[in-house]
């Protein structure tokens, strides 16, 4: 006899908590069958899940037991069961469904524990590091949901990561900077005479805009390359990088001129909608 497998609201409950702190990502899935549909929610709401450990310590050690939990729940080897955690036990359910990889999951979760120290980010290598580990892999994971693996998804993911990620980076700068936290790679602030203190005291100057301006620059030609490599994937996976498309916009938003970097300016929900929507049917995904 099969596993029934976790109660119907372990479904409502990832599907609440994606919806509640990554409704770009959620908007997309909306677009799915309901068997994909589970899946990505199910990565959607771990991702959710380890990034919000740094919110949720005051201290780096209980941050770093939370993370641990995940990785030795992935490894089979968790304290409890997993299947009384709703996202842990859809995790497994999805991981189950479609053969995904486990390593990636893990070295998600691993990489996040930077977040929980207030160690600038060396270099612009590192940051591209951190983003293949985190953006680029979730990416991977949910094509791999929606086809089979290949070369073209595996660069496909890597350069969608990087131009979300960068986007996200500049986007969270005002929450960062409150946390006394720097994720502005410190080789691109020295090159542009950019002091960490006037960024963790709110100070808007021309320097900071440099260096936002060229990590922007970064986060588009990434955005180029994702758009030219999404044509060579199969057009049953291209809906796994519909995020990109709200990607694309935040960074047209954030690039504006006269923008205040400190000023938080999420798009509303609304328009989130209107931006998937309108590439889910357009010949980029659908071609």
């Amino acid at each position: 006899m099969s596993n029934p497998g976790p109660p119907p609201d372990s479904v409502a409950f990832c599907a609440d908590l994606v919806r509640s702190y990554d409704f770009p990502r959620y908007a997309a899935t909306l677009f799915l069958p309901a068997a994909e549909r589970r899946a990505l929610l199910a990565l959607y709401a771990f991702n959710v899940e380890i990034v919000r450990v740094r919110d949720q310590v005051s201290q780096p050690l209980p941050g770093e037991i939370r993370l641990q939990w995940w990785t030795d729940m992935l490894s089979g080897h968790a304290h409890g069961s997993a299947e009384g955690n709703p996202v842990a036990a859809e995790l497994l359910r999805a991981i189950r469904d479609f053969d995904l990889p486990v390593e990636p999951l893990s070295l998600l979760a691993e990489e996040h524990q930077f977040d929980l120290y207030n160690d600038p980010m060396p270099t612009m290598a590192a940051l591209e590091g951190y983003l293949a580990a985190t953006s680029s892999a979730l990416f991977g994971l949910a094509a791999l949901v929606l086809g089979p693996p290949s070369e073209a998804v595996e660069h496909l993911a890597r350069h969608a990561g990087l131009a979300q990620g960068i986007g996200q980076v500049i986007a969270n700068l005002p929450r960062d900077a409150a946390h006394g936290q720097l994720f502005l790679p410190q080789q691109v602030m020295e090159r542009h005479n950019c002091s960490m203190e006037d960024v963790f005291a709110g100070k808007e100057t021309p320097n900071l805009h440099a260096v936002l301006e060229q990590l922007a620059a970064e986060a588009r030609q990434h955005m180029t390359a994702a758009s030219s490599l999404l044509a060579q994937v199969a057009p049953s996976v291209r809906p796994a990088f519909l995020p990109l498309s709200q990607a694309q916009a935040d960074l047209k938003r954030l690039s504006r001129p006269g923008r205040n970097p400190f000023a938080l300016q999420p798009p509303s929900r609304l328009r989130t909608l209107w931006t998937l929507w309108r590439a889910s049917r357009s010949r980029e995904f659908t071609k």
